[in-house]
């Protein structure tokens, strides 16, 4: 019989379980900048949990408000009835999104945002007869979620490999990433717009008239932080328009102030058909997502007799009343604090302390937009990402948190990080990567 606190029975998702079993990282207790450890010291978040707790850990007024939520009405479902705060947060939503988007639809993570982005580029194209366009185009080393949709569209390797036949009607554009021209690009690298071009390549394969959706990060996050060239973003865009193809950004990573914009929509001017969000949406606090569409979109589904539901998709959560008190709270945290924008004025100094790195031993890349970061080490011969990992645990027993994707060292603190913790996290890395393998 197992015991209440036996690590054993825990399957953990993407974690190397034995090890971690065999020398555990507990963490207890969470405030502002930092972790409580099991043994009581204090661990630097340098990764925003999950690239999600933009406004910083234990936030009085969020607990409060899903006290509060809890109280008053604990749930209610959104099928055929509703509860006002899902209204509001929609109406929230959708004026701080680009124009364009005039809707939200709620969901409970980025992955599910993801297959629901996905679903309803697919039953567009349906409501208006444009029934041979169920193609879905992502991106090599794109990541979007772990349902059977973000895996087929996404393109990460070891997400996929054990878990295949996937979806059909997917294929992938090539990645961005260009270590031989762009290596230590400061901000978005120089080279590489004609890479969008590679949508032209599925277009003659399939035929443009397939392709439902293109769906991108605007910066892949989970991959290792690649930066889009100059210009690539807008060249996707204007393919996409040419062909009717919708454009859908994954803005789970980089959705509320990441890059130091509300949005990389706002950062990099081009607005998606369809934007995928979660993580900051509540910091983290509480489970939730969101899809948001055009009124265009919106309205193709809005057909036939008022009495028949028009899109047959949701989940027993969405709109949950305590994610939607909780995510109305963060974003008055946002607002009152202008964290949405608060990356914009430290990205310099992220910028100057990451490639102050670039002497480090093993170092063969750095890459860095808004408070986003990755810096990339040489695999060892015989044992790929361990040289990363190792630093990971150096890190972690030097009291800061951060986080690895293979070989590649990925951060992304919370957007209430000082100046003075910003310094503390380069020196901490740069002791971890010279005393290093």
């Amino acid at each position: 019989m197992s015991k209440p606190n036996d690590l054993d029975a825990f399957f953990m998702p993407f974690t190397a379980s034995r090890q971690f079993k065999a020398n555990p990282r507990l963490l207890t207790g969470a405030q502002g900048m930092y972790y409580t450890s099991q043994d009581g010291r204090k661990i630097m978040d340098g990764t925003a949990g999950l690239w999600c707790v933009n406004a910083g850990h234990g936030r009085p007024s969020i607990t409060q408000a899903i006290t509060d939520q809890l109280t008053q009405l604990d749930y209610a479902p959104a099928l055929q009835v509703a509860h006002p705060k899902a209204f509001e947060l929609a109406n929230r939503l959708v004026a701080m999104t680009p124009p364009a988007l005039q809707h939200a639809f709620f969901t409970n993570s980025g992955s599910e945002s993801a297959d629901t982005a996905m679903k309803i580029a697919r039953a567009y194209h349906q409501a208006r007869d444009d029934t041979e366009r169920t193609v879905l185009i992502g991106r090599s080393r794109g990541y979007h979620g772990v349902n059977f949709g973000g895996i087929s569209a996404g393109g990460i390797a070891n997400n996929r490999a054990a878990f295949g036949p996937l979806l059909g009607d997917t294929d992938h554009i090539c990645d961005t990433h260009d270590l031989a021209r762009n290596a230590f690009s400061r901000g978005q690298p120089q080279h590489g717009a004609e890479m969008a071009d590679d949508l032209l390549r599925l277009i003659e394969l399939h035929g443009g008239h397939r392709i439902a959706a293109v769906m991108v990060e605007p910066v892949a996050g989970s991959t290792g932080v690649l930066v889009p060239p100059i210009g690539y973003l807008e060249r996707l865009r204007e393919i996409c328009d040419a062909h009717g193809i919708l454009l859908i950004f994954d803005e789970v990573i980089t959705g509320f102030g990441r890059l130091g914009t509300p949005f990389a929509s706002d950062y990099f001017s081009i607005t998606p058909d369809i934007m995928a969000l979660a993580k900051g949406l509540t910091s983290a606090s509480y489970p939730m997502g969101a899809v948001m569409v055009t009124g265009e979109i919106y309205q193709a589904f809005m057909q036939g007799p008022e009495h028949i539901i028009e899109f047959f998709h949701g989940y027993t959560y969405s709109g949950h009343p305590v994610a939607c008190a909780a995510a109305l709270a963060t974003l008055d945290i946002y607002q009152d604090e202008g964290l949405l924008t608060r990356a914009a004025g430290l990205a310099q100094q992220w910028e100057d302390g990451l490639h102050d790195l670039a002497d480090c031993p093993h170092v063969i890349d750095i890459r860095n937009i808004g408070l986003m970061g990755a810096i990339e080490l040489a695999p060892l011969p015989d044992a790929p990402v361990k040289r990363a990992f190792d630093a990971y645990l150096r890190a972690y027993d030097q009291g800061f948190l951060i986080r690895t994707t293979g070989d590649i060292i990925a951060l992304s603190p919370p957007l209430i990080i000082s100046q003075s913790e910003i310094e503390q996290l380069f020196a901490c890395l740069r002791d971890v990567l010279t005393h290093g393998d």
